[in-house]
């Protein structure tokens, strides 16, 4: 018989740091050291598993921001070759669904081919029914053409009739290339002008990529959890489901099958509902220096109930929410120090007036038996943080409103900090030049490893990129 029950007990504080370092964030990027390349990328993105990119460009897109937290600075282009390169073999990253819309290392693509549940498989099908051959001819334009976005593709179906309203409008022909996208017969061949141009994905990825075997189900689920948890560190079953979009059920039977393969290891977190699951890789450093802006896509906080377990902060994204009813901002970056989420800023880069815009400051409390955060303390470490983004965007300042009960601080450590230094990035910030494949739309150093409860020595994973 199985047994998944918990022997042992990992502290809040320890699941803290575990998570902090399995997420590339126990320390800060180095500033002295020179930009971030396409090795550095490669071990991050394999680390991490995944990518979400999402449309909103205030500061830059959700893709480019966790990289820019744990590497520092990095030439767009290195992010924009390794996603939507020229050619299928210079490929790192593919466009595909895991978490929401992702990027995903390459080795990863196979482990998402077997069906899954997504809105796109449903309306495919019904799109099937309503426009009948719609897909096949679809398919056959991007064949002849190349890559094609969805309006190219309407322009030589209908010709001088695209874009007009009917029964067969823009829209049902984007919805047959996003079924066909989301069914892994197209991908992403590159972006422009952030609009996804499609091609057969025999032409996306790299042959040995396309000649890899489908795993079953079962087999496929196990590996991305595996992923997911070393990922995490330390998960419940349900923060490990919602890393690639599984059913909790089944990342339960995965976790299960992986505490018998000796990957992972059940323990209990004080104050968590649900039983934990210890990666085996997972690093218990005595203290972690973390201190990175998170957007709000960041795979550190992007499980909003795990935020909440983990750090005692309830954060929830407020772009969708009416101007007036918003709390804390439109665009909020939590920012991490040490192994707490402190605070959390509203930002914009105001490319037009080069500066980077603090819009609103707020100081949070934490867990309430922890003693709050210093505002002094936290704004001068946020400062550091506005001023390195600010170079890696472009931008030549950064102002702060007066929103907020932490902008006074923020304002002096700001001032105090000065300008940013001059970067070689181009002032508009990390979009690309016309000519340029543009990304996706829609839709401390540790200390020696601390031992866990009942003598048992933490296990220590690979270095950090």
């Amino acid at each position: 018989m199985r047994s998944t029950a918990a022997t042992r007990t990992v502290s809040l504080a320890q699941a803290r740091r575990i998570a902090v370092a399995a997420q590339q964030l126990a320390a800060p990027p180095n500033p002295d050291a020179a930009p971030a390349g396409r090795a550095q990328l490669r071990r991050l993105v394999d680390r991490l598993g995944l990518l979400q990119i999402d449309s909103v460009n205030v500061v830059a897109r959700a893709h480019l921001l966790p990289v820019f937290a744990r590497l520092g600075r990095y030439p767009f282009e290195v992010f924009e070759q390794a996603a939507w390169p020229s050619r299928s073999r210079d490929r790192l990253l593919v466009e595909t669904w895991a978490h929401e819309a992702s990027l995903v290392p390459l080795a990863v693509h196979p482990l998402l081919r077997w069906p899954r549940r997504h809105w796109s498989t449903a309306a495919a099908q019904r799109l099937a029914e309503r426009h009948p051959g719609l897909p096949e001819r679809v398919l056959a334009v991007i064949a002849d053409s190349g890559p094609l976005s969805a309006g190219q593709v309407e322009k030589v179906l209908l010709g001088a009739s695209a874009g007009r309203s009917g029964w067969w409008e823009w829209s049902e022909t984007k919805r047959a290339c996003e079924a066909l996208f989301s069914a892994g017969l197209l991908g992403t061949a590159y972006r422009r002008g952030f609009e996804r141009h499609y091609d057969l994905i025999e032409r996306v990825l790299p042959p040995a990529v396309l000649a890899a075997p489908v795993p079953d189900r079962a087999d496929a689920q196990r590996a991305l959890v595996a992923i997911a948890a070393r990922a995490h560190g330390i998960a419940t079953a349900g923060d490990l489901a919602d890393y690639f979009r599984m059913g909790v059920a089944e990342a339960k039977a995965a976790a299960v099958d992986l505490v018998d393969d000796g990957i992972l290891e059940p323990v209990l977190v004080p104050g968590w509902r649900d039983p934990a699951y210890l990666h085996r890789e997972a690093r218990v450093p005595r203290r972690v220096a973390g201190r990175a802006l998170l957007c709000p896509f960041d795979p550190l906080i992007w499980t909003r109930p795990r935020t909440e377990r983990l750090f005692g902060v309830h954060y929830r994204i407020e772009i969708y929410t009416p101007e007036h009813k918003r709390v804390h901002g439109y665009y909020v970056f939590p920012f991490l120090l040490g192994d707490r989420l402190v605070a959390r800023f509203d930002l914009k880069a105001d490319r037009a007036a080069s500066r980077l815009l603090v819009r609103s400051s707020w100081l949070e409390t934490g867990p309430a038996d922890e003693p709050p955060p210093r505002p002094a303390e936290v704004a001068a470490a946020a400062a550091v943080e506005f001023r390195r983004m600010a170079r890696w965007l472009g931008l030549g300042a950064v102002e702060v409103a007066d929103r907020g009960d932490l902008w006074p601080a923020v304002r002096t450590a700001v001032a105090a900090a000065g300008p940013p230094e001059p970067s070689a990035q181009h002032s508009e910030g990390p979009e690309p030049p016309p000519h340029v494949p543009e990304a996706p739309p829609e839709l401390a150093e540790a200390l020696p490893p601390e031992p866990l409860p009942g003598g048992a020595p933490a296990r220590t994973s690979p270095a950090a990129p």
